[in-house]
């Protein structure tokens, strides 16, 4: 009870945060308005200030980087106070250039009661900061009489190439007569030598060549001084008359010691002359309200953000209460239903529409588990469509299949068909068929379009977990860690909880779903594997193989996988490189598969001189494979992106011992020393297994007994009855 209180007040304080939201920003829109050009807006504030006086005074910050907590409570009080004319940033004033930071900057300044000019420096430029510093303030450079003196702003970040600004600057110079002249520019064109510890060369103005042509003009045209700021740090340098001040403590990270502490300098023009003076501020912020200022200034920053992400925010918060709301108010039963009662419909026969991402005559584990449910459930009188795919080389008289067309084809071998599922009519095609139940195979595009098709029609939806996502990030085009990481679960559980239940080969699979957050009804049911086939092979046929391959008394050993990353060939040929030198009998390894790193791993084989050990075979008809697995005396597998691994139950069934790697689809069909062995991630381990069986011709026919009776118990025809159960709930379920 004392939870479900806590999620009803996070509810109400979540609906209070959408309205204060929606209140706030409405409030913003009538009293901020847009805002343009305001350095012209500011420089004709200023003049009016001035008028013709030659002496004025005036504060320089550096590195205001959007600072709440810092600047606007604390610094600008005191500039109000100062009894200065106007503000000057030399730079970094935003802590990024979004628009987000520039609105929260304007909002800042104006609690200024004098006027204030921007320099362009870095932060102002990122994010394509520029395009909103020229929008919202003016240009990039620029430069302005005040009395008797000339302000110039400099952008040193490289958007404008610094040989026009210096040509500029140049024709500025020599024509302009004022008697003083100060410099803005964000990084400076001279080095800190003392202060190594907080900056690095980047920090300063680059190329070379702009900081000495720059050095020159200054010498040249005896400018008073030279502003920047970029570095945490104040620091004052006399060349040749001209003070090089760098200022870098309004706001932004500093050290609170004698190097780096908060300040600003105000510069004081007159008749006689210019004075700088440091202002130190004292401040001594504490890190933990610093941290609270970071995050009070992102909350304070999302008011200022467009119309468009404003909608996401609120989205995203209303989607957080609707959640809240159903941990609240709405009642849950986690226990099934046990009054439900689907024999009416195990009796009778179905209509299953099936949709996938592959199917005959792609080969591969999933259209070979699709094909052997169908024709186990066809077998029982039960109708099956199915949703595939357009091959080039499929089946011109098959029956009870649409096709879609491809609108790209992907790999080495354009194997990996990206089906057209906006074909017209194939939704007026499902339902002609009436299905009874959809089950997809997939869980992204054909399954996306058999979901909706399901929720559309009504019918109970079912999910069969075939496939590890995570382990296909190579063909996605995002980063591979964040698919793998993050992305492939995220979408493996959002889609699995929009179904009404969920299939998988395994425990440990079911394991995996529960652990990301899957909440719908999940039935465990190894897929089933055509055991009577592989028990009678032409030994003509297999004598014919035999002498094709050119085998003789050797140990073979059998792989069967496409020629994929996820499926881990390489692993299997540094590991026969190794065993070649480790094991006296002869033995060889018969790689069974096809795809689009073959030539790279063939190229692979050749380079360490394999051939002898080491087989591509190529892809084989499914009809042929018995034959192929009777060649075997051992089956070796190293894919850990596997469900269940249906081909190792087909080795079982070919009475084939099994070395492989550890994994979610591994660990359930594996009995550890009975019926082959199941090693950790490691070529020693997985080596001395292999090692063992090839050298133990007696281990061998004993684990091949035990894996032919563990095969003997995933046939096709129990697995169909099986899943016709899983219908039936289903159905029985949705008919409640």
């Amino acid at each position: 009870m004392t939870r479900k209180r806590q999620f009803k007040a996070l509810f109400y304080l979540n609906i209070a945060l959408v309205a204060a939201l929606i209140g706030y920003k409405g409030y913003l829109n009538l009293s901020r308005p847009e805002f343009t050009a305001v350095h012209t807006e500011q420089l004709l504030v200023l003049r009016e200030r001035l008028g013709a006086s030659d002496s004025f005074s005036f504060a320089v910050v550096g590195n205001i980087n959007n600072s709440v907590g810092v600047f606007e409570r604390a610094f600008i009080p005191l500039l109000n106070k100062a009894q200065i004319d106007f503000l000057v940033s030399a730079g970094n004033a935003v802590s990024a250039g979004g628009e987000d930071k520039y609105r929260a900057l304007y909002g800042t300044l104006s609690h200024l009661n004098m006027p204030y000019l921007l320099t362009f420096g870095p932060h102002e430029y990122a994010n394509f900061g520029s395009f909103r510093f020229y929008e919202h303030f003016g240009p990039h450079f620029y430069s302005m009489a005040l009395g008797d003196s000339r302000l110039i702003f400099l952008d040193s970040t490289g958007k404008t190439h610094f040989r026009w600004q210096l040509e500029w600057l140049s024709d500025l110079l020599d024509t302009d007569d004022a008697e003083h002249t100060f410099v803005f520019i964000s990084h400076p064109p001279l080095h800190v030598e003392n202060h190594r510890r907080l900056i690095n060369n980047k920090d300063f103005l680059a190329p070379t060549e702009f900081a000495a042509r720059l050095m020159v003009l200054v010498k040249k045209h005896r400018i008073d001084a030279v502003f920047s700021a970029n570095l945490p740090i104040y620091s004052e340098q006399d060349i040749d008359g001209a003070r090089f001040i760098t200022t870098g403590g309004a706001g932004g990270l500093i050290r609170n010691n004698d190097l780096s502490f908060y300040h600003y300098v105000r510069v004081h023009v007159s008749a006689s002359g210019v004075t700088t003076e440091l202002v130190p501020i004292q401040i001594g912020q504490h890190p933990l309200f610093k941290q609270l200022e970071s995050l009070w200034f992102f909350i304070y920053s999302l008011f200022y953000v467009g119309l468009v992400n404003f909608l996401l925010i609120l989205g995203v918060l209303s989607l957080i209460a609707m959640r809240l709301y159903t941990l609240v108010f709405v009642g849950h039963n986690y226990y099934r239903n046990f009054d439900l009662d689907p024999a009416p419909w195990i009796e009778k026969p179905l209509r299953v529409a099936m949709f996938t991402n592959n199917y005959l005559p792609f080969i591969g584990g999933v259209p070979v588990s699709i094909e052997r449910l169908r024709n186990g459930l066809q077998a029982r009188s039960n109708a099956v469509l199915i949703v595939a795919p357009r091959y080039k080389h499929q089946d011109r008289n098959e029956r009870n299949v649409i096709r879609l067309p491809s609108l790209l084809s992907f790999g080495a071998r354009r194997e990996f068909k990206l089906a057209n599922i906006f074909v017209p009519g194939i939704y007026r095609k499902i339902k002609q068929f009436k299905p009874d139940i959809i089950h997809l195979h997939h869980p992204i595009w054909v399954g996306s379009l058999g979901l909706f098709i399901g929720r559309r029609l009504g019918v109970p939806v079912v999910y069969t977990y075939h496939t590890r996502l995570e382990h296909y990030a190579h063909f996605v085009p995002l980063p591979g860690k964040l698919f793998r990481n993050l992305i492939s679960h995220l979408l493996i559980k959002r889609f699995a909880n929009k179904c009404d239940g969920i299939v998988v080969p395994t425990y440990s699979a079911e394991e995996y779903l529960r652990m990301i957050g899957v909440r719908t009804p999940i039935f465990v049911q190894p897929t089933g594997v055509d055991f009577q086939r592989f028990q009678t092979v032409d030994e003509n046929a297999l004598a014919t193989l035999r002498t094709q391959l050119n085998i003789g008394a050797e140990t073979i050993l059998i792989s069967v996988a496409r020629l994929s990353n996820e499926k881990n060939i390489d692993f299997m040929i540094d590991a026969v490189q190794q065993l070649r030198r480790d094991v006296e009998q002869p033995f060889r390894l018969l790689m069974i598969g096809d795809g689009h790193q073959r030539q790279r791993l063939q190229n692979r084989i050749d380079q360490l001189q394999l051939g002898n050990w080491f087989s591509l075979i190529g892809a084989v008809e499914p009809e042929k494979m018995p034959t192929y697995y009777r060649l075997g005396d051992v089956f070796v597998f190293a894919s850990q992106s596997e469900t269940q691994g249906m081909v190792i139950l087909e080795a079982m069934a070919a009475a084939l011992p099994v070395v492989a790697i550890r994994s979610s689809g591994i660990d359930d069909v594996i009995d550890e020393g009975v019926n082959g062995f199941k090693t950790a991630d490691s070529q020693r381990l997985w080596q001395a297994a292999v090692k063992q069986l090839i050298g133990d011709a007696r281990l061998r026919q004993h684990m091949a007994r035990n894996a032919l009776e563990s095969a003997r118990m995933h046939s096709i025809e129990h697995f169909a009855l099986e899943i016709k159960g899983i219908y039936a709930r289903m159905i029985a379920q949705k008919s409640t």
